[in-house]
């Protein structure tokens, strides 16, 4: 059992979960840092350099709701508690227009955006509830509102991902839980540290950690439901 905070990080070995991870350790998190390769997990643990009591990393195809619920159970077995969520799966596939598409691409977006988000939400929200506190945030995309073309199989995943958190907002409004998303166009992995991205219309990784961060702070106790893009109002 953890007397810290814990953060559950989802998506956690792609760019992004790599500089949240870190940051969320020195704010004082216990981290459990959940992926689909096992490996790159380990990886990454060794990377953090903590002390092994404060992480833990679960393997698990978050698609099927049974292994949703087992690694959050793993979780709540090893730290006894969730405050955070950081759900960053991610996913993109673009260039063919409705009229010539085949279904598949709207199956693979709607799994990787809609159905990640459900299963991992549907068991954990409850817990937070019961706890009287809880944070949870997502990485969506401006397209979710404004697709483009050739990007519809994407924007109805980040669509239905998004309509999902809006209504489990409205859900947990006024019990301590929180629920929100971050829009970004672009996620410039490239860039230098503590740097902008020279990319157009780019976040850096630290740039969206930061609004992470402050998603999960008390400073953010009022904040829920809410959209926010990082992307220049583009």
């Amino acid at each position: 059992m953890s007397t810290r905070a814990v953060a559950m990080i989802t998506g956690a070995t792609g760019g992004l979960g790599r500089v949240l991870a870190p940051d969320l350790a020195a704010d004082g998190y216990d981290l459990a840092l959940v992926g689909s390769d096992s490996g790159r997990l380990d990886a990454l643990r060794d990377e953090l350099g903590l002390d092994p009591e404060r992480t833990l990393a679960v393997a698990a195809n978050l698609r099927d709701a049974g292994a949703a619920t087992a690694a959050i159970d793993s979780v709540y077995e090893r730290f006894g508690r969730v405050d955070a969520l950081a759900h960053l799966v991610g996913g993109w596939t673009g260039g063919m227009h409705v009229g010539r598409s085949p279904d598949e691409p709207y199956a693979s977006m709607i799994d990787q955006h809609f159905w990640t988000s459900l299963n991992v939400v549907r068991d954990l929200a409850p817990r937070m509830i019961d706890a009287g506190f809880g944070r949870i945030a997502a990485v969506s995309s401006p397209m979710a509102a404004t697709p483009e073309a050739g990007m519809s199989a994407y924007a109805v995943g980040k669509a239905a991902q998004e309509t999902l958190f809006a209504a489990l907002a409205q859900e947990v409004a006024g019990t301590g839980v929180t629920v929100n998303v971050v829009r970004v166009r672009a996620i410039d992995t490239s860039a230098a540290p503590g740097e902008p991205s020279e990319k157009e219309y780019a976040t850096t990784p630290a740039e969206i950690s930061a609004a992470l961060r402050y998603l999960f702070s008390p400073a953010a106790r009022v904040v829920n439901g809410e959209r926010i893009g990082l992307h220049g109002g583009v």
